[in-house]
């Protein structure tokens, strides 16, 4: 997964070329490191491997393109296990040891605000999540406690949870357990799932709260079956959502559930059977309809030989793209400059540059020209509020057959519609 790659001279005389003689006699040293931290074992392990291939595709197309101030990129990565100890621990290895200037990481909230508040922010170090949705990193922000050094390429629990009670309501469902993990992520899909819910019509009966990695979920389950709920809604990763699925089915449990954009996964369905898991549906980020997008999942099929639908994806590679553009408008590679160069990618006048290595390529010339970009990426045109959060539009995924499959899209103008009639 931790490929290097030796910067070629040529690169690195190409970097001179667009220096000022200051920036060359004290130019960055090559390679340039990006730090990532994702669960690459764990519950969340079989996502966290595909996510991490996402991110190594960036890099390699990064490094197609002309890599970072003339300089090749090296992607050291590091497992956090799913444990907010083990994240804090690689964060610190990767700054303090590998003094990477910018981190990409990671997928658990839990795991992903440790990482910020005792590294990244004190070492005013840039951090780009791709996956973490907890609404408490935008709390920080207007708090001023993340020095503007987080982002973050997915959407906000907040999407996730209404789009799921309103893809619930429509299925006629009126009552719903949830068994959920004890995160801020977790905790937030129940506050706004139940909020949500509610104003649809429908009640969460119960939320049940578990901590992860256990061999055994038969206390939480029994509790959720005993309120005879028209549905179970499993807040859980992929490791122990299929745990808990198994055992929600095997007490005699319905095959009314529902699942976190986490679980559209093959090793889910795979581990639980999919005969089990023709009425389950889930939510997830739907990428916007644009040929970037449509490169992104072209070229993910075609280095891994699988689609480019699992969660989290798109948005990896845009984490990293990000770091890379970014990096390059900057004066120099302080924390403080990437972090301010981060917005410069979405020059509203600035010319538009998609992904892989051509367009990167691109992107490194215009910015060496001095004219503005405009960054459309794997996910579609990014753009960073002030709290470095992005919007986006949502799908409802669910498992025909043994395929993941898609129910609906839930555009731009109907996540505002619902939002509007939820929070009024």
């Amino acid at each position: 997964m931790n490929r290097s790659i030796i910067p070629a001279i040529g690169a690195a005389l190409l970097g001179l070329a667009y220096l000022s003689p200051a920036q060359a006699q004290s130019g960055p040293a090559c390679p340039v490191k990006i730090g990532g931290i994702l669960p690459l074992t764990g519950s969340m392990g079989p996502t966290g491997k595909s996510i991490a291939d996402s991110a190594q595709l960036a890099i390699d197309h990064v490094n197609q393109g002309g890599g970072v101030k003339g300089c090749q990129v090296q992607f050291i990565l590091r497992d956090d296990q799913g444990q907010p100890t083990v994240g804090v621990d690689a964060a610190k290895y990767l700054v303090e040891v590998e003094h990477v200037p910018v981190l990409s990481g990671t997928v658990s909230s839990g795991v992903s605000l440790p990482i910020l508040n005792a590294v990244a922010a004190p070492s005013k170090i840039p951090m780009i999540s791709c996956c973490s949705t907890a609404t408490t990193f935008t709390t920080l922000s207007q708090e001023g406690k993340t020095g503007g050094f987080f982002f973050r390429t997915f959407p906000t629990v907040k999407m996730q949870a209404y789009t799921t009670a309103k893809a619930a309501i429509d299925r006629g469902y009126k009552k719903v357990a949830m068994i959920y993990i004890n995160t801020d992520f977790g905790t937030g899909m129940v506050k706004d799932f139940g909020a949500a819910f509610k104003k649809l019509g429908g009640e969460v009966s119960k939320a049940i709260p578990f901590n992860d990695n256990q061999p055994s979920y038969r206390p939480e389950v029994t509790l959720a079956l005993a309120e005879k709920p028209d549905a179970a809604f499993f807040v859980a990763f992929p490791q122990d959502a299929a745990t808990i699925t198994r055992e929600w089915l095997s007490l005699g449990g319905h095959q009314n559930i529902i699942l976190i954009n986490s679980d559209r996964a093959p090793e889910y369905v795979k581990a639980v059977g999919s005969k089990f898991l023709q009425k389950a549906f889930g939510t997830d980020f739907a990428p916007a309809n644009t040929p970037q997008v449509d490169a992104f999942r072209k070229a993910y099929q075609a280095a891994f030989n699988r689609s480019a639908d699992g969660p989290g994806l798109p948005n990896q590679y845009d984490a990293i793209v990000v770091m890379a553009l970014a990096m390059n408008l900057a004066p120099d590679l302080s924390g403080p400059a990437i972090r301010d160069a981060v917005r410069k990618i979405q020059n509203t006048s600035g010319t538009v540059v998609g992904t892989g290595p051509d367009e990167y390529k691109k992107a490194v010339e215009l910015i060496k020209a001095g004219k503005p970009i405009r960054y459309s990426g794997a996910t579609g045109p990014l753009e960073f509020d002030a709290n470095g959060d992005v919007s986006g539009q949502a799908l409802v995924w669910n498992i025909k057959g043994e395929e993941l499959g898609i129910d609906h899209i839930f555009s731009a103008e109907e996540m505002a519609a619902l939002i509007k009639q939820v929070d009024g």
